[in-house]
């Protein structure tokens, strides 16, 4: 995944890092499902493939969007967290789920969620964002 600049417009800056569809989907199983180890993110249901979601991985870390270190409990296993910039995603799925929740024919449960958390508005995003922190950020 290519990360060269072609224009300093906030929004072409920002859609060259996360404008493909996978990588908010792996920040999307980190923020909402918990999601920490490479296996778990292969069995989410969109079926990312082995490679596709190393590279993304990858250029999150790279980008400072996330970390990765060993996992204390496993010896073999790397644990992926969100930095501060991955958490500051958060109002953008947010946005994105109640668009889609909207507009898309989406599963009534995950469309409650997205509901639910566009209704909070700042107030249930700052809460939800000091809860990804004290997870995420040690």
């Amino acid at each position: 995944m290519s990360t060269r600049e072609k224009s300093g417009c906030p929004i072409n800056l920002s859609l060259e890092l996360i404008g493909d569809r996978w990588t908010l989907l792996i920040i999307r199983d980190m923020a909402f499902a918990g999601k920490r180890h490479f296996r778990e993110f292969l069995q989410s249901d969109e079926g990312i493939s082995s490679r596709t979601l190393a590279e993304r991985l990858q250029t999150l870390q790279e980008e400072g969007i996330l970390t990765r270190s060993h996992d204390p409990t496993h010896g073999l296993r790397t644990v992926y967290r969100l930095t501060e910039a991955g958490i500051d995603l958060l109002p953008v799925l947010a946005t994105l789920g109640a668009w889609g929740s909207k507009y898309r024919e989406a599963d009534d449960k995950l469309a409650g969620i997205a509901d639910e958390l566009a209704a909070g508005g700042e107030a249930a995003l700052e809460k939800m964002k000091a809860a990804l922190r004290s997870e995420h950020i040690v």
